[in-house]
């Protein structure tokens, strides 16, 4: 029977259902978990340093194919193995951070389903401006130790002298950091808070959430996560639809396929969520335009 390693920044009770979409994907291609694939379980609970031995452990396992969730869990497989197939779900671009040589030919032993990231980001800060068309200042809080982090802020700055935003950026790598970035952001006063695609700010969703309604910020997120955990509104590429994407290409692989030969997939499902609690609490009338184009709204 044939071994899937799968590879995750988060934790198994956070991450249940991205578990589950990789699993769909499989069972797409033609794989069911106990029946004729097994799957390894390597999950780093929000700790990056701990992929790498992670990763090496799978590999020493020889194990059939890795499935990479995140970008640093993929560049951790990367390191471990030239010759293991590799299948990521990366927010960051998989060309600038080094996984891929083109997304059209990956070339070497990966490939899987980009995010855009950087993308996303200016999407979303075009929505804050509709959502708060007198918003002057838009902060944009990243992880400095994701490699991802520079193009998303560069994007963000870029698509914010055009339609007339300021953005000021944050930086957070640990939980302290979380709570001095909020209160810097509060002393200056920002209109919104925007948070990277980066995993150690999906794993601290709730704490990001918590700090935003303690200083009454509007949070603009990448994922339904955090709206879910009483965040104001999400949009992005759908996280699950990506990691089944990722299962069906682990499932070609098994068949035969080489990582080479698959292009990187690009989103083709996006979603915008709107927790309309946590607006009237902020004090905030959503737009009947921006709720009428909402996959779902929280009440």
């Amino acid at each position: 029977m044939p071994v899937v390693g799968f590879l995750h920044y988060g934790s198994s009770d956070s991450f249940a259902h991205i578990a589950e979409a990789v699993r769909r994907g499989l069972k797409e291609a033609g794989y069911v978990e106990g029946q004729n694939v097994a799957i390894e379980y390597r999950w780093a609970n929000g700790h990056y340093g701990r992929l790498p031995a992670l990763a090496a452990d799978l590999v020493r396992r020889q194990v059939t194919v890795i499935t990479a969730g995140g970008t640093v869990a993929a560049r951790a497989a990367k390191e471990a193995t030239a010759t293991v197939p590799v299948v990521f779900t990366s927010g960051a671009d998989p060309v600038w951070s080094g996984l891929v040589a083109s997304l059209s030919r990956p070339g070497a032993n990966l490939t899987g389903a980009s995010l855009i990231a950087a993308e996303m980001a200016v999407k979303r800060l075009e929505l804050t401006r509709e959502l708060l068309p007198h918003a002057r200042v838009v902060a944009m809080i990243v992880n400095p130790n994701y490699p991802g982090a520079d193009s998303e802020m560069a994007e963000v700055e870029g698509a914010g002298r055009i339609i007339g935003l300021q953005t000021e950026k944050g930086t957070a790598g640990s939980e302290r950091d979380l709570d001095a970035v909020f209160a810097s952001l509060a002393q200056r006063r920002v209109d919104a808070v925007m948070v990277g695609t980066d995993g150690f700010l999906i794993t601290r969703r709730d704490q990001i959430v918590a700090l935003a309604s303690r200083y009454a910020i509007p949070g603009i997120y990448p994922f339904v996560d955090f709206p879910e955990a009483g965040g104001l509104m999400s949009y992005g590429a759908s996280l699950s639809d990506a990691y089944r994407q990722a299962g069906v290409y682990t499932g070609r692989i098994l068949k035969g396929a080489k990582p080479a030969d698959l292009p990187v997939q690009q989103p083709t499902k996006f979603e915008l969520f709107i927790n309309l609690k946590t607006a009237k609490a902020l004090g905030l009338t959503i737009p009947p335009m921006l709720v009428a184009r909402a996959e779902q709204v929280i009440e």
